[in-house]
């Protein structure tokens, strides 16, 4: 799998951009590569990357959050140090962009710079099972909708449909038509499809690639979360 030196992550709300940006910046430093994730997001104040801070120092990455992300201060900040995912051309930045079009606002002030260097990849989250991307056409227009806002298009398209605990291999399985669609439509490669790690087991040989990824713990604090629910994580 190629890699850029810098990713992006966007897609709808509880599409799971922020859980995928945190696994992959951790699968880069563990290829031995210097990582710099930014939470970009100032939009959702529950599903934060500085969720994942002790497994992200542990693994050597670099942590870039919002002032007073984990608080009960509403007052979205971004700090100065995340023009370093842009300037500094030594790192692997690692980017999670806030939900929908009003978090991809956040995204413009890096998007000259990141034009400039070339060597990106902006990857939608795709989730075929979130109430407001259930087709291909909602999804796309959801796209548009943070291209326009963000002034930077997307690349790739990575498939993270999924019902929570109670997914199984099918449930992907069953996401491949809806993400195939959403390629012709949009034009763009299916970057990869995701799944929590005991179920990317089970669809090795069915579905390539599958990219692993273990969750974050506050998925499992949520009540929607419990047995007898149908909850939407990842």
């Amino acid at each position: 799998m190629e890699h850029k030196r810098l990713t992006l992550f966007a897609g709808h709300y509880g599409s799971g951009k922020t859980n995928i940006a945190v696994n992959y910046a951790i699968a880069l430093a563990k290829e031995g590569k210097q990582v710099c994730i930014g939470d970009l997001d100032i939009v959702n104040p529950y599903f934060r990357t500085a969720d994942s801070a002790k497994e992200l120092e542990k693994a050597g990455v670099t942590l870039i959050s919002p002032q007073f992300a984990n608080s009960n201060v509403d007052l979205p900040a971004l700090p100065a140090e995340a023009y370093r995912l842009v300037e500094d051309k030594n790192i692997y930045g690692i980017m999670d962009i806030g939900g929908d079009d009003r978090g991809a606002y956040a995204l413009g002030r890096y998007v000259p710079a990141i034009k400039e260097e070339g060597n990106y990849r902006m990857v939608f989250v795709a989730n075929c099972y979130r109430p407001l991307t259930r087709t291909p056409e909602n999804a796309l227009e959801v796209m548009r909708e943070i291209e326009a806002a963000c002034g930077l298009a997307f690349t790739d398209i990575v498939g993270n449909s999924n019902l929570g605990p109670e997914t199984t291999p099918q449930t992907v399985l069953d996401s491949v038509d809806f993400m195939e669609k959403l390629r012709s439509l949009s034009g763009l490669p299916v970057f990869a499809y995701t799944a929590e790690s005991s179920v990317a087991k089970q669809l090795a040989g069915k579905l390539d690639p599958v990219i692993p990824l273990q969750l974050q713990e506050k998925y499992f604090d949520l009540p929607s979360q419990r047995p007898g629910n149908r909850p939407l994580w990842g």
